[in-house]
C-alpha cells in the first residue's frame, strides 16, 4: 500500500451465504479447509457461519481457528421485547470463538412490519443494543443492512436511519445489502454515494447478489461511490443465482489500473497466482465440476480455438488475452479442433511435451487425423491425454502394450438377500499381453466401474505400473438425438503422484465409448511411466 492508494477490504461469506447454494452442504472439515484456503489467499474477513443455528456452525466456533483473517460469526440482532443479554441468539454469538460478529438487520420498513412483526423503532433499538453488546465483549462489529436498496427506494429515511444507528452505535462496517439482487449498478452507485454522506465510505460495505448477472459490476459501482469493503464468495456461490464472485473481483482489483492504481487489497500479486488452484480446490471439496467458462480461473478463460486466432496468440498473446493467464495461476489453451491450423497443433504438441519441427510432415498428418476423428464426434479440447496418444501414434511411438480381444458386461436388476432391489453389474475382459492371454472378471456398482475393475485386474507384466491408477470423473454427452445417438465419454484419471489426465471415447454404444476412454487412460499411464521406451 502506498500513500496514493486506499485500503479496500475483502469479506468472504462462502461458508455462510455460499452454504445456501442448491446442492452445497459443508461438513465441519470442509469449512475448516476452506477457511484455510481463504486465509492463505489473504482475504481480510472470513465469515464462518451462524453459531447456534446448527451443530456444524456451533462446533466451528467452538474453538479458535487461528486464522490471520478476521474470523466472523453471523447472526440476527436481538428480538423485540427482550434485552440483548436475554436473547439466546445473541448469546450464541457472544460465546463464539471469533474476532468479529456480523449482525443482520432489516433495513426495509416493509420487512420490519411483515417479517419481524415489530415497530420501526423496536428494529432500530435491536440494532443499537446488539452492536453495543458485542462491542462490550471486545468484538469487531459489522451490521448487514438486509434489503437495504429495496428499502431505500421504498423509504429512504428509514433505510438511512438503520445505517446511521448501526454506525453511531459503534459498528466498524455498515454493509449495504442488495439481498434480492435486482438493483442495477447505476442505482447502486447513486445510492451508496448518498449514504456515504451519513456513514463515511471507509465504514461502508457492499453485499451483492447475482440475480441480474451484475453482482461484480454492482460491487465495483459501490466502490466507485465510496464503499471500502466488498462481500462476496469464492466461485460466486450463494442462494438463487449466487453472490458477487471474488474470483472475478480479486484479479480485477489487482490487475486493472482503474482499481489497482487507487486501491490496495490484502491479496498480493504473488498470492493471486494461487487463485485458480483455490477456485478448483473448492469445487473439488464440493464434488462439483468447475465452471470451464468462469472468468480468469476457468479452463476456457484463456482458450483459443480458431486457427487464425491461435496463430496471433502464439505471436503476441495480448492480441486475444486481456491479462497474462499465469498471473491468476491459469494457463493458455490453444485448442485442438476441426477449426485448428498448424499453429494450434504445434502449440498443443509443445504444451503436452512433444517437440516437433514446424515443417515436419507429421504435423499435417496429426492435424488431418484430429479433423477426421472430430468429424466422428471426438473432441480433444478437454482430453489432453487422448490427444497426446493420438500424436504419439501418428509418430509411431506408442508400444502395443496389450490387446483387448473381447469384453462382455452384464447388468442385472434383482432383489438381494435382504429383500432390497439392487442393480448388479459384472464384466469380463479377455486381454492379450505379449503372448499371454488373460481373462478377468469383476463386479462393480455400474457397468463402467465393472469394466474398469476387470480390465485392470490383471495386465501381466504391466500390472505394477497401474496399481495406483484411479478414475475420478466420468462425463457423458449425447451428440445427436434418437435411438442411434452417438455418445462421447470423457474420463478423468489420476495416480499417486497427484497427476490427472483426461481421455475420450466415442461410439453409438455408451459402454464401448467408455471402454475406449478407459484403455486410453491405461495406455497413457504406461507411456507416462516410460514403459517400453
Amino acid at each position: 500500500m502506498t500513500a496514493s492508494t486506499e485500503r479496500l477490504y475483502l469479506f468472504d461469506t462462502t461458508l455462510r451465504d455460499g452454504a445456501q447454494t442448491t446442492g452445497v452442504d459443508f461438513t465441519l472439515e470442509d469449512k475448516v479447509k476452506i477457511a484455510g484456503i481463504l486465509d492463505d489467499l489473504g482475504i481480510d474477513y472470513v465469515e464462518g457461519g451462524y453459531p447456534g443455528a446448527n451443530a456444524t456452525d456451533t462446533a466451528l466456533f467452538g474453538e479458535d481457528r487461528r486464522l490471520k483473517a478476521t474470523f466472523t460469526a453471523f447472526g440476527m440482532t436481538k428480538r423485540a421485547g427482550r434485552s440483548a443479554a436475554n436473547d439466546p441468539g445473541v448469546a450464541a454469538l457472544l460465546d463464539a470463538k471469533a474476532k468479529a460478529i456480523c449482525f443482520v438487520a432489516k433495513a426495509w420498513d416493509y420487512h420490519v412490519h411483515v417479517a419481524l412483526g415489530c415497530t420501526l423503532e423496536e428494529n432500530l433499538e435491536g440494532i443499537r443494543d446488539s452492536v453495543a453488546a458485542a462491542k462490550a465483549r471486545g468484538f469487531e462489529v459489522l451490521v448487514d443492512c438486509e434489503h437495504f436498496f429495496d428499502g431505500y427506494k421504498a423509504n429512504p429515511d428509514y433505510a438511512l436511519s438503520c445505517a446511521r444507528n448501526a454506525y453511531e452505535a459503534g459498528a466498524r462496517w455498515v454493509v449495504l445489502c442488495d439481498t434480492n439482487g435486482g438493483t442495477l449498478p447505476e442505482e447502486i452507485e447513486a445510492i451508496v454515494r448518498t449514504v456515504s454522506s451519513t456513514v463515511p465510505g471507509d465504514h461502508l460495505g457492499i453485499h451483492a447478489h447475482n440475480d441480474t448477472e451484475q453482482a461484480v459490476a454492482v460491487s465495483l459501482a459501490a466502490v466507485r461511490a465510496g464503499a471500502r469493503q466488498i462481500q462476496g464468495t469464492l466461485n460466486g456461490l450463494g442462494e438463487r443465482c449466487g453472490n458477487a464472485n471474488l474470483t472475478s473481483l480479486i484479479p480485477t482489483l489487482l490487475l486493472k489500473s482503474a482499481y489497482a492504481d487507487r486501491f490496495a487489497i490484502g491479496v498480493t500479486k504473488e498470492k493471486l497466482g494461487q487463485l485458480t488452484k483455490a477456485s478448483r480446490k473448492l469445487d473439488e471439496l464440493l464434488n462439483r465440476s468447475p465452471n470451464r467458462h468462469a472468468p480468469y480461473v476457468g479452463a476456457s478463460a484463456f482458450a483459443t480455438k480458431a486457427g487464425i486466432h491461435a496463430s496471433a496468440v502464439l505471436k503476441e498473446p495480448e492480441t486475444y488475452e486481456h491479462v497474462p493467464p499465469e498471473t491468476v495461476g491459469n494457463r493458455r489453451h490453444v485448442l485442438v479442433s476441426e477449426q485448428a491450423g498448424k499453429s494450434n497443433i504445434i502449440y498443443e504438441l509443445e504444451r503436452v511435451g512433444l517437440t516437433i519441427a514446424k515443417d515436419d510432415p507429421r504435423v499435417a498428418r496429426i492435424l488431418d487425423e484430429v479433423k477426421d476423428r472430430e468429424s466422428l464426434g471426438y473432441a480433444y479440447e478437454g482430453a489432453d491425454a487422448s490427444f497426446f496418444l493420438l500424436a504419439k501414434r501418428v509418430m509411431g511411438e506408442v508400444p502395443a502394450f496389450f490387446e483387448v480381444e473381447r469384453f462382455k458386461v452384464n447388468v442385472e436388476r434383482r432383489y438381494n438377500a435382504v429383500g432390497d432391489l439392487v442393480t448388479f453389474s459384472e464384466a469380463t475382459v479377455k486381454v492379450k499381453v505379449g503372448s499371454e492371454v488373460m481373462i478377468s472378471a469383476a463386479e462393480g456398482n455400474g457397468p463402467v466401474n465393472a469394466l474398469d475393475a476387470a480390465l485392470r485386474k490383471d495386465l501381466g507384466q504391466y500390472q505394477r505400473y497401474i496399481e495406483d491408477l484411479e478414475l475420478v470423473d466420468f462425463r457423458v454427452r449425447i451428440l445427436n438425438g434418437g435411438t442411434g445417438a452417438v455418445t462421447r465419454v470423457l474420463i478423468e484419471s489420476k495416480d499417486a503422484t497427484g497427476d490427472t489426465w483426461t481421455t475420450v471415447g466415442v461410439s453409438a454404444n455408451i459402454i464401448d465409448a467408455s471402454f475406449q476412454a478407459l484403455t486410453d487412460s491405461i495406455t497413457y499411464k504406461l507411456v507416462k511411466e516410460g514403459v517400453g521406451v
